[in-house]
């Protein structure tokens, strides 16, 4: 029986972070697919992330992004 997703996910968190962090940048490095408007090549993609850097809004702690990140993988 192949292995789930939430199988691997529940084995790899077990490992120590930088672990963690190796597998997560080979797993991006695996995906083929081009991610529309996610290259820092693209102008206009910059010019978004300094607007939004520089648009005076209040920054979301690190704790936040994270506890909903878990909640949007949560099975």
């Amino acid at each position: 029986m192949a292995a789930t997703r939430e199988d691997v996910l529940k084995s790899a968190m077990e490992l120590p972070e930088a672990d963690r962090l190796k597998i997560a940048a080979e797993l991006i490095d695996s995906v083929t697919e081009e991610w529309p408007g996610w290259s820092l090549d693209d102008p206009e993609f910059v010019a978004e992330l300094e607007h939004r850097a520089n648009d005076g809004s209040r920054s979301v702690p690190w704790e936040a992004v994270q506890a909903q990140l878990r909640a949007d993988l949560a099975p």
